[in-house]
C-alpha cells in the first residue's frame, strides 16, 4: 500500500503522523517511511534506530522500494500544487492532517479543493493535536462533515507523549509511559480504519 501524509501547512502532525502509521503498518508487511520533507525530521527521529521500520530520504529510498510492501510518504510542508496533486494520484492514500485550529483547517480546505480541481478523491482527513479539555475538536468535525469531505473516525490527541517519544527515537508504542499507551491505540485504530 502507497500512504502519502501531506498538508499545506506545517505544525499539523504530519511527521508523528506518518512515524505512526509506518509503525502500524510494519506489523503487517515490511514498511518503508520515504521522508521527502525538506527538515528531514523522519530522519532525524529514526538517527538513534529504534524504530521498527526503515526510513529513508526521497533520494536514498530506491534501493528499499522492492523489498517493502508498504511505503509511506512524508510529504514536504506547503508543496506547490502539482506536486500535491501528483503525489495524490502516485499513492493509494493521500491523507491529510489538520489540527481543529481554523488556519490549519482552512489550509485543508484550500488542499481538498486543488485535489477536487484535478478529479482526484483518494484522500481523507486526520484531525491532530486535538485537546479534549476544549470543543474545537467538535467544530473542527461539524465543520469538516458539513463541507462533505471524507474524516478519519479517530482523531489524535494532543498528548506531550508524541514529543517525549521522538526524543528519544520512539515511537509512543515503545515509550513507557500511561499516555503514550493511549496515543498508540488512536494511531492503531486509525492504521484499521485504513486497512479495512
Amino acid at each position: 500500500m502507497l500512504i502519502a501524509i501531506a498538508s499545506l501547512k506545517g505544525g499539523v502532525g504530519k511527521t508523528t503522523t506518518a512515524i505512526h502509521l509506518a509503525a502500524y503498518l510494519q506489523t503487517d508487511q515490511p514498511t518503508l517511511l520515504v521522508d521527502a520533507d525538506r527538515n528531514r525530521s523522519a530522519l532525524v527521529w529514526a538517527r538513534e534506530e529504534k524504530l521498527p521500520f526503515t526510513v529513508a530520504s526521497q533520494a536514498g529510498s530506491a534501493p528499499f522500494m522492492a523489498t517493502h510492501k508498504h511505503i509511506v510518504t512524508d510529504m514536504r510542508g506547503g508543496p506547490e500544487e502539482d506536486d500535491f496533486v501528483d503525489l495524490a494520484k502516485g499513492n493509494d492514500l493521500m491523507i491529510i492532517p489538520t489540527t481543529p485550529n481554523h488556519l490549519d483547517l482552512d489550509a485543508t480546505i484550500k488542499a481538498v479543493e486543488m485535489l477536487k480541481k484535478h478529479n482526484v478523491n483518494n484522500y481523507k482527513i486526520l484531525l491532530t493535536k486535538v485537546d479534549s479539555r476544549t470543543s474545537n475538536s467538535r467544530t473542527a468535525k461539524y465543520f469538516l462533515k458539513e463541507q462533505n469531505l471524507p474524516l478519519f473516525k479517530t482523531e489524535i490527541p494532543l498528548l506531550i507523549a508524541f514529543e517525549r517519544a521522538s526524543q528519544h527515537g520512539k515511537t509512543v508504542k515503545d515509550y513507557s509511559d500511561d499516555r503514550a499507551k493511549v496515543a498508540w491505540k488512536k494511531y492503531r485504530d486509525v492504521g484499521k480504519e485504513i486497512m479495512s
